[in-house]
């Protein structure tokens, strides 16, 4: 029996013992945006640095000006691969609204279906802390079985992400040369499907925008100034229509300067996932695809930059009507990114759109809103051939390499700060409920997923 294998067996016979250990960090009532729970939180960055110690990575509680982190290491000179950092969040989403929940959501509790599947329900059984913990018991069975671990492991767990992270980029960069490894592990991201595991090789970036478009000095009559006096709304919304063609693509000069085609292979294996535009859109009473034509619809969703309307307004909005031209118009843009392009001048190119298209006689207030480059891995990595390599082997299946149509902020601050990419693996699924009333983790997830982050330890080490 190989080492691997030994390991794997040692996973399988501690299941009921990494559960008991689950259970006692979710029964931690760790929700980071309440004040009231600032005392739970310490106590979950302390669990996590208690075990953590225990298993053999020397851990610590960080202060920072907000919760705590929680950080650890275990080196050891001559190891083979890279010496990675995983990265996890011990915080959680608030519970409301509470009667919506079959059971207290600090008491987490395994139900079993009338199909006999398995599913953990709890507050942080999926995001993060059944996510986390899958590495945590991998490690944990590779130092108890073998007595060390396969390749050199840093862990940066945080207590934010939930409320934003204010804290995480001060401590990035007070911790930069702590913290910069070779690779980041990041577990906070989803399977493809319950029986498919998949690594999201790509993030979209954006860019925001709020637009005030002011014209009459006041809200106008418009039986009176009607046909003679230009409205803001109108010209709002012809500079809104203006910035998409009849085939989808934003019309923007050099908007897809950057913009990269799929390799075949990638796009063919998108072609197999067996994604249905019609139960995708189905689900939203929507039947067609809105972005370019031509473009598949996990295209649309991963790979292809976007241009929406989040909010418009102006004029009258309340109960009844009221007949005005209104003096203001406001609208909210935002830009999902790709590939290389440049949000800098994006937001060039949408400016002097507007520009152009503003009357003499108004006035355009501009208000920016972010702006983040898309992130991609290397389809050619070695570190994403390894882990889909175990991943695969894990679940008899191909893993798939898969898109993301957001942004994960902690990967893009990694990239950023500390020069390092991110190899992003997590077994949750759509249907989790994460933030939600009844959050549930597969117990398939939970096991499978502590299997596979020890393939994927040995993958790299090769």
């Amino acid at each position: 029996m190989s080492k691997l294998d030994k390991v794997l067996e040692r996973i399988d016979q501690n299941l009921d013992q990494s559960l008991d250990r689950l259970f006692e960090l979710l029964r931690i009532k760790s929700i980071s945006t309440d004040p009231e729970y600032k005392g739970d939180c310490r106590t979950a960055a302390e669990w996590m640095a208690r075990e953590l110690t225990a298993i053999g990575i020397p851990s610590e509680v960080r202060d920072t000006t907000g919760h705590p982190m929680v950080v650890g290491h275990r080196v050891a000179d001559g190891k083979p691969g890279p010496h990675v950092l995983f990265y996890g969040h011990y915080d959680v989403q608030p519970v409301d609204p509470i009667e919506l929940w079959n059971a207290d959501p600090f008491d987490p509790q395994i139900v079993t279906r009338e199909d006999g599947s398995k599913m953990i329900v709890a507050r942080g059984a999926n995001d993060d802390k059944g996510q986390l913990m899958t590495f945590v018991e991998a490690v944990r069975a590779w130092i108890e079985e073998s007595g060390d671990l396969p390749i050199n492991i840093s862990v940066l767990l945080e207590g934010e992400e939930e409320s934003g992270s204010p804290s995480l980029q001060p401590f990035l960069d007070a911790n930069k040369e702590e913290l910069s490894k070779d690779l980041a592990l990041v577990c906070d991201t989803s399977m493809w499907d319950k029986d498919t595991p998949a690594i999201s090789v790509m993030l979209r970036g954006l860019v925001g925008e709020e637009i005030t478009l002011k014209g009459p000095s006041k809200d106008l009559h418009s039986g009176m100034y009607g046909g003679a006096a230009r409205n803001p709304l109108h010209v709002l919304s012809d500079m809104i229509a203006g910035l998409r063609d009849e085939n989808g693509r934003i019309t923007l000069p050099g908007f897809y300067d950057g913009v990269l085609e799929l390799p075949e292979d990638v796009k063919e294996m998108w072609q197999n996932l067996g994604f249905s535009t019609e139960e995708f859109l189905g689900g939203i009473g929507l039947k067609d695809l809105g972005g370019e034509k031509g473009r598949s619809g996990l295209e649309q969703l991963w790979a292809r930059p976007t241009c929406e309307v989040n909010g418009m307004w102006g004029g009258y909005t309340g109960a009844g009507f009221k007949t005005v031209i209104p003096a203001e118009a406001h609208a909210k843009v935002s830009f999902r990114l790709v590939g290389d392009q440049d949000p800098g001048k994006i937001r060039e190119a949408f400016h002097a759109y507007l520009k152009s298209k503003t009357p003499a006689d108004f006035e355009l207030e501009l208000h920016p809103h972010g702006g983040d480059r898309a992130l991609r891995m290397d389809f050619d990595a070695p570190a994403l051939a390894k882990g889909r390599a175990a991943l695969t082997a894990e679940w008899d299946k191909p893993a798939a390499l898969v898109g993301c149509g957001g942004s994960i902020p902690i990967v893009g601050s990694f990239k950023r700060t500390l020069d390092m990419d991110s190899l992003l693996i997590g077994f949750g699924l759509d249907e989790d409920q994460i933030h939600s009333p009844n959050e549930k983790y597969e117990l398939k997830s939970f096991h499978k997923g502590i299997r596979s982050w020890a393939r994927v330890l040995e993958e790299l080490a090769k």
